[in-house]
This record gives structure tokens, sequence and C-alpha cells, in this order.
């Protein structure tokens, strides 16, 4: 196949795992369909069949009708060459930014939305590394390691809506981020040596910088009141908060002052227990030149 004098494999469904249609999302349901119509109608005014627009813009004819029929999520470099193709003038591309949102998970995209407001950010974690933190390889081996297992598509989608929280760290002003990570997380050599190396340097690159405050809970270490499950709390300009923790009021979101004011407790009790920042980046370091 011929493309501006080049050859180039069509993308097929089978190349775009993670771009289907939740349809339990009504509103991403209905983003996708208006998308999708707005193709279509696009295409059609210029009396473009569907087969020559797939050949145009890199995709093949049944993931073409599959995007305007709303069954599939276009990726926004598909919306970038349709503006072109279909001369629109940046309209098909200013779509980009709600067809993005609704790829992640109803549950992702509230969380996300609630981090993108915040100025302060606390997350104390007892299993895992905490999503912000997380490589693509490691956050893919660790939603991989789901029993039963995921689907490749969710697998796709679910490391794609982790990885784009991690936009509150190009915000500015940024907010103020702190972690607790418990060290036995820290050992656990996820994905393989590689992929856990690389995933202790970037706790590393994120560790320093001067908005973000990371520290490490020692496995030889008194009790303390993060042991039933994660925390995190978020705090508004306004001054409101919320807060989550899974040992704690079911473990549903809450803003309520009094039910704040103890998860504060708890967290700030964790944080007190654990090392310091400074300890905390020297112990990393050492885990690493363990190997």
């Amino acid at each position: 196949m011929s493309v501006d004098g080049e050859v180039r494999r069509l993308r097929t469904e089978a190349d775009e795992p993670g771009w289907e249609v939740d349809p339990d999302d009504e509103w991403g349901v209905a983003v996708v369909a208006t998308v999708g119509r707005q193709l279509k109608l696009r295409r059609e005014a210029v009396g473009m069949r569907a087969g020559d627009f797939g050949k145009a813009v890199g995709y093949g004819e049944d993931l073409v009708y599959k995007i305007e029929s709303g069954k599939r999520i276009p990726r926004p470099e598909y919306l970038d060459r349709a503006d072109e193709v279909l001369g629109a003038g940046g309209l098909l591309s200013a779509m980009k930014e709600d067809v993005d949102k609704v790829r992640y998970p109803k549950k992702v995209r509230a969380l996300a939305e609630m981090e993108a407001k915040a100025v302060e950010i606390g997350v104390y974690e007892c299993n895992i590394i905490a999503g912000l933190l997380q490589t693509p390889e490691h956050a893919r081996a660790v939603i991989k390691a789901a029993q039963p297992p995921y689907s490749l598509d969710d697998v796709e989608r679910m490391v794609a809506a982790r990885l784009a929280r991690q936009s509150v760290f190009d915000r500015d002003p940024a907010p103020s981020i702190h972690f607790v990570l418990e060290e036995a997380p820290l050992r656990r050599q996820v994905g393989g040596t590689m992929v856990w190396r690389q995933q202790l340097e970037r706790l590393l690159e994120v560790g320093r910088l001067h908005y973000v405050t990371l520290q490490v809970m020692p496995t030889n270490t008194e009790a303390h009141p993060g042991l039933d499950g994660r925390i995190e709390l978020l705090k508004f300009p306004d001054g409101t908060a919320a807060g989550r923790s899974d040992g704690a009021f079911n473990g549903r979101p809450i803003t309520d002052p009094k039910q704040l004011r103890i998860l504060e407790l708890r967290y700030g009790t964790i944080r007190a227990q654990a090392l310091s920042s400074r300890e905390s980046l020297a112990f990393i370091e050492q885990l690493l030149g363990e190997t």
C-alpha cells in the first residue's frame, strides 16, 4: 500500500489494544459516538470512501468504520491526521482532549481530576509502589499479575490511566506532594531486574524534585496506623480537602472534616515513624548499589 510514495502497514484492531469503549461509561460512550459521527460526516462531505480515507490516515477500513460508529476510541494522532486529510481546520484535532479522558475508567478520571486541582497531595502505600510513581513497565507488570487476569485491552487501558495521573508533576505551580512507601515493595523485583532498577531510578528522580518529599517506612519498625491499607489525602485551593483509606470509612472517599482529621492524624503518625527524606533517598541508592 502506498501513501505519499511510502509503503505503510495499516493499523488494524489487533494493533489497538486498550482503545475499546466502556459500555458502562455513559459520558464516554456519548463522546466517542459524537466524535465518530463528526469524522464520518466530514469524510462523506469531501466524497472520500472509508477505504481510501483509511489508507490516507494509516488505518484499515474495518477500524475506520468502528471508530466512526463509536465502537473504538480514536488515537490522538488519528484525529490529527484526519483533520489534515479532511481539511477540518483544527476542529477534529480539538476533540483530542475529551477523547483522551474517555479512554480512562470513570473512577480513575474522577481521581485524576481531584489530583489535578489539589495544592497538596499525600500518599501512603503499604503493598505496592504508589501509582503516581510507577514506570510504564512496572505498572504493566503489576497489572498483569492480577488474578483472574485482565484482557490485553484492559491492561493497556489501566496502564495508560495510571500514567496519565502523573501529569501532576508537570503542573506549574506544582503542588506539594509527599509519599510514604513501605520497604518491602521496594525490594520486590517486579518485572525483572532491569524493570526494578528503572523503577528505583524513577523514585530517586521524583524524590529529588523540590516540591516532592519521598519517605521509606523500614520493615524493621514498630507497628503504625497504616498497616490496614493505603491512605491518600488531597487539599484544595479553597481550603477544602478529600481523603480515602483502605482501612477506614469502608474505603470510600470522604470530605467530612471530622473524618479527615482522623486520616490526617494517621498519616502524620506514619510520616513521623518513616525515614527522613534524605535517609530514604540514601536507602534507595543503597538498594540500587546492591544489584
